[in-house]
C-alpha cells in the first residue's frame, strides 16, 4: 500500500489554522462588501439618495399629487402651453416635495408635474423637505395664492379647513397669504351662495364681484335663477348690483303694507271703544306707530259741554 504524502493531510496542516482562518475573514469580508455594493445599486435604480433641502432630481413615477392640495381645477389650454414649454427649455423651477413611504408627495408645483407628463419627461427637478400637515396645506395655499391659480371657491374652502382643521382664526390666515382680514371674509362669504352658484363661479361663467353681488338675496332658488340671468344676459356686475336693489324695494313696500293692515286694525278698534265711551265720532290721526293726535267731534254747544264734563269726571 502506497504511503501517502503531505498534501493529504489538508490545507490547514500545510498553512497553518491561522493563516486559514485569516483568509476565509477576508473572503466573508469581500462577500459582505459585494452584497452590500448590489444592494446600493439596486436602491440607487429604484430611489436615489437625497439630502433635505437639496435640489435633485427625481423619476416622475416616484412622485404623487397631495390629496389635500386646495386646487382641484386645471386648465388643459395652459397644461398644455407649459408642457411645449417644458420640452424646448425644460422644469426651470423645481416642485416641493416630502417622502411618504415609497414615493414623494408633491407640496408645491402640482401643475408643473402634470405638465411634465403631458411633455413626455421621466424625471424633473425637486427640493425635498419634511413638513407638518398643516404647513404642507399652508405652503399649497399660499403658492397657489400668490400665483392667484386658485378658483374664488377653492380659496374660500382652503381658507375655511385652515379654520376648521387646525383651529386657525381668520387674522392668522391672513398673515401667513399676505392678504387683510376683510379679504379672508369675503372670500368666506361665498361659500353661503347655492352650490350651483357656486359651481357657476368654478366653470368662471360668472365672476367673483357677480357672485358677492347675489349674496343679498337669501332664497337661494332665486340667487340660481339670477346667476342664469347673469350668463343669458351677459350682466356686468353694476347691472346685477342694480337689478338686486330693485328686488330688495319691491319686496320692503309688501312687509310695510302688511305691517300697515294690522296696525289699521288695532287703531280702529281703539276708535270704536272711544266713539262708545264718548257717545260721538272720535278719529285717531297717526303719524307713525307711536305718534298721533285724537280729534273729537261735536255738533252743538251743549254736546261740546257734555263731552268736556265726561273728560272731566275722568280725574
Amino acid at each position: 500500500m502506497a504511503k501517502r504524502t503531505g498534501l493529504g493531510k489538508g490545507l490547514g496542516a500545510i498553512f497553518g489554522d491561522e493563516v486559514m482562518e485569516s483568509a476565509a475573514e477576508e473572503q466573508e469580508i469581500k462577500n459582505h462588501q459585494k452584497q452590500e455594493a448590489a444592494e446600493a445599486a439596486a436602491k440607487k435604480d429604484e430611489v436615489p439618495d437625497f439630502e433635505t433641502g437639496k435640489e435633485m432630481f427625481l423619476k416622475l413615477s416616484s412622485i404623487e399629487p397631495n390629496r389635500n392640495q386646495p386646487r382641484n381645477e386645471f386648465k388643459e389650454d395652459s397644461l398644455l402651453e407649459l408642457a411645449e414649454s417644458m420640452k424646448e427649455y425644460g422644469v426651470l423651477q423645481p416642485l416641493l416635495v416630502q417622502k411618504k413611504g415609497d414615493f414623494y408627495e408633491i407640496i408645491a408645483g402640482e401643475r408643473r408635474w402634470r405638465a411634465a407628463k403631458l411633455a413626455g419627461l421621466k424625471e424633473v427637478p425637486v427640493v425635498i423637505r419634511e413638513y407638518t400637515k398643516q404647513q404642507s396645506m399652508e405652503i399649497a395655499l399660499i403658492e397657489n395664492v400668490q400665483r392667484e391659480d386658485l378658483n374664488p371657491i377653492e380659496e374660500a374652502k382652503a381658507y375655511q379647513r385652515l379654520m376648521q382643521e387646525f383651529s386657525l382664526k381668520q387674522e392668522e390666515i391672513a398673515a401667513r397669504v399676505a392678504k387683510n382680514r376683510v379679504t379672508i371674509t369675503n372670500s368666506m362669504r361665498l361659500l353661503k351662495l347655492d352650490e350651483r352658484v357656486q359651481d357657476m363661479l368654478i366653470q368662471n361663467q360668472i365672476t367673483g364681484g357677480h357672485a358677492r353681488a347675489l349674496l343679498s338675496v337669501e332664497d337661494p332658488e332665486l340667487q340660481f335663477q339670477l346667476a342664469g340671468k347673469i350668463v343669458a344676459e351677459s350682466l356686468s356686475v353694476r347691472e346685477v348690483e342694480k337689478l338686486v336693489k330693485s328686488l330688495s324695494k319691491k319686496k320692503e313696500p309688501k312687509e310695510k303694507k302688511e305691517e300697515d293692515v294690522s296696525l289699521s286694525l288695532i287703531f280702529r278698534e281703539l276708535e270704536d271703544r272711544m266713539k262708545s265711551a264718548m257717545g260721538t265720532k272720535v278719529s285717531i290721526n297717526r303719524k307713525d306707530k307711536n305718534k298721533g293726535r285724537v280729534e273729537i267731534e261735536y255738533y252743538s254747544e251743549a254736546e261740546l259741554e257734555r263731552i268736556v264734563e265726561l273728560i272731566e269726571s275722568i280725574r
